[in-house]
């Protein structure tokens, strides 16, 4: 098991980052961190997404990672800014070895049986789930778990605050949940309070 595996458990959520402008998704982060929250997944679809991981990185307090990452060299990049995980979703074997030598977590992307097999022969520490809820929900990483006991599955797609607890009851080990948590609208309208409000509720429903 990653040694990062048991702090992503304890922390059940990984806010993903989207936004059109990496101020944008800076300013979501900041948001965010002042509700409690200290892991971000930050996905290359972000402008200059590398040079945001480097300043997120530099705060001790956060653990940040780089997702859908689409090949070996954006992983190494990402991981010389100093992601601590690399997360794509889909099966890419290239991903591994960067990841290896940085000592960093490695989360790919499956659906089915197949594909979740593919995944930890490619060297998956996690396997990312996704779209989750298009694919059957919770019941869908029950149905995984029974296969594939010891895997840490974290669902993404689909998942918020008000149905997490059904996939941590399935079965998940943390779960990724974006724009029902990084509400771009919200960020460029300044509506620091209303997403100040959808953190501080995925906090407190992970906590009971």
């Amino acid at each position: 098991m990653h040694d990062l595996i048991p702090r992503l458990r304890q922390a059940r959520i990984i806010p993903v980052v989207r936004a059109s402008t990496a101020a944008r998704a800076a300013t979501a982060v900041a948001w965010l961190q002042e509700a409690g929250l200290r892991i971000f997944e930050i996905t290359m679809t972000v402008p200059e997404a590398p040079a945001l991981i480097r300043a997120l990185a530099a705060d001790p307090d956060l653990l940040v990672g780089a997702g859908t990452v689409p090949d070996a060299r954006t992983a190494e990049a990402c991981l010389e800014a100093g992601a601590r995980f690399i997360v794509a979703p889909w099966v890419d074997a290239s991903l591994s070895e960067p990841c290896r030598d940085a000592g960093a977590c490695l989360m790919l992307g499956a659906l089915t049986p197949t594909e979740v097999r593919a995944a930890l022969a490619a060297g998956a520490d996690v396997v990312k789930v996704f779209p989750a809820g298009s694919a059957g929900g919770p019941a869908h990483i029950k149905a995984l778990r029974a296969v594939f006991p010891d895997v840490a599955f974290c669902p993404t797609g689909g998942v918020d605050a008000r149905n997490a607890p059904d996939y941590l009851a399935a079965g998940a080990a943390f779960v990724g949940i974006g724009g029902k948590l990084v509400d771009e609208s919200l960020v460029a309208a300044g509506d620091r309070a209303a997403i100040t409000r959808a953190a501080e509720d995925a906090l407190g429903i992970m906590r009971a």
